[in-house]
């Protein structure tokens, strides 16, 4: 527990009477440290003596001249290292898009506030706040050059992950989304937002993604000899889809792999917008024709939109997980989860919802009637190896915790 007194905050508001009631407040609970400023320039004087910088900011968002956004952007410069409290009388979905902003620019939020300001509401958020670890500076991600993926590629350096997707009306495990792993000798596990850019900048996509399929291909294989009927999931690059052949290269390491093409969905997530569409409307449309399942990966966001819908036949919708977690408490992701899902219901579409981190996540999907959940609550991706161990754990778990359903066997 830390120390109040030892806490230094500094509250911006340009009421003075504001910064009186929460001057009193922060007195009540044991905070002794704290300086009030009615403006910004003020308030950024004192930022700039680094000695008296302080560990906690309460920011009130509406200020004339300096207004707390642009007061914001000059923490960044500065490289400010506390946290944040908002404070506005705006209405919700500004205050969280002020958040989010705050969050993007790496400074930690502990929350916001309505005015008037309520003790109890502040007082919960100060219990959050936590002393910045000692490096406070982000990792920032390596960028691999693309000799060094085609060396990866060539010489079996990549791998498949697994996660599952569980039915909420019975619990069970009905398939697994494939997510690609760089097994790097000397960084050790390297995740796709590293490299698969590189692939698509580099030419290099089509040879991954076949290293990809065929390995999930082979795993789909054992699972089926092993009696376990799961959809395989892999995820499809809109580059994938520049060539008239993919289909037929699909078509064949499926039928050599002895999976049926109804247990093989392709996740289509569409990261930039194509100029020329008839290739990969093509393609996909000749994939569903041969009953492979297609699924619009990410919905809601980048270029996942009702003009893919429109187009091309899809069988499986995914709610972008940015839509999922916390949905239950917050009415705007409440409100495109709903969407979202009534959408899919009406174009006679399965829907997964990504991003279920917590049991409150859970639960809302299965009040709502969505299909399948994806999400750290259920599983983090693994390896194949460790899938049925993690099988019999869940087949379990779903027994003890939930008692609304039977797992199947």
């Amino acid at each position: 527990m830390v120390e109040r007194s030892a806490v230094t905050i500094l509250a911006l508001d340009d009421e003075p009477f504001m910064l009186k009631l929460l001057a009193r407040m922060l007195a009540n609970m044991g905070f002794t440290s704290v300086t009030l400023c009615d403006n910004g320039h003020a308030a950024l004087a004192r930022i700039d003596n680094v000695s008296a910088r302080p560990n906690l900011i309460l920011l009130d968002l509406n200020m004339p001249g300096m207004d707390g956004i642009e007061f914001v952007r000059h923490l960044v410069e500065r490289n400010y290292s506390g946290s944040l409290i908002l404070i506005s009388g705006e209405d919700e979905r500004m205050l969280q898009t002020a958040e989010k902003l705050v969050q993007a620019h790496k400074i930690q939020v502990l929350g916001h506030l309505h005015k008037p300001v309520k003790p109890e509401v502040l007082s919960a958020l100060l219990e959050q706040w936590t002393p910045p670890a000692p490096s406070s500076l982000p990792a920032v991600k390596k960028i691999y050059g693309a000799d060094e993926l085609r060396a990866a590629i060539d010489s079996g350096q990549l791998v498949n992950y697994y996660q599952p997707k569980v039915a909420l009306a019975s619990g069970e495990v009905v398939g697994v989304e494939t997510l690609v792993r760089w097994r790097h000798p000397v960084d050790g596990l390297v995740f796709p937002d590293q490299f698969i850019s590189v692939a698509e900048a580099h030419g290099l996509i089509n040879d991954l993604t076949r290293t990809v399929l065929t390995s999930a291909l082979a795993q789909a294989k054992v699972w089926q000899q092993a009696g376990l009927t799961l959809r395989v999931a892999i995820n499809i690059s809109m580059d994938n889809l520049a060539s008239l052949d993919f289909v037929d290269f699909v078509v064949d390491l499926t039928t050599r792999a002895g999976v049926p093409p109804q247990r093989v969905v392709l996740e289509v997530t569409e990261s930039r917008l194509m100029q020329d569409t008839r290739a990969p409307l093509e393609i996909l449309t000749r994939l569903r024709l041969k009953r492979f399942r297609l699924s619009i990966d990410d919905f809601g966001t980048g270029h996942s939109s009702l003009a893919q819908l429109r187009d091309i036949p899809f069988d499986e919708l995914k709610i972008d997980q940015g839509f999922v977690h916390r949905a239950w408490s917050n009415e705007t992701l409440r409100a495109m989860y709903d969407a979202s899902l009534a959408l899919a219901r009406q174009l006679g579409m399965e829907v997964v919802a990504e991003g279920v981190e917590d049991r409150d996540d859970w639960d809302l999907l299965q009040r709502t009637g969505c299909d399948l959940a994806q999400g750290a609550f259920i599983s983090a991706p693994m390896p194949a190896a460790d899938f049925s161990g993690w099988l019999e754990n869940w087949q379990e778990r779903v027994r003890t915790e939930f008692g609304n359903f039977n797992v199947a066997p």
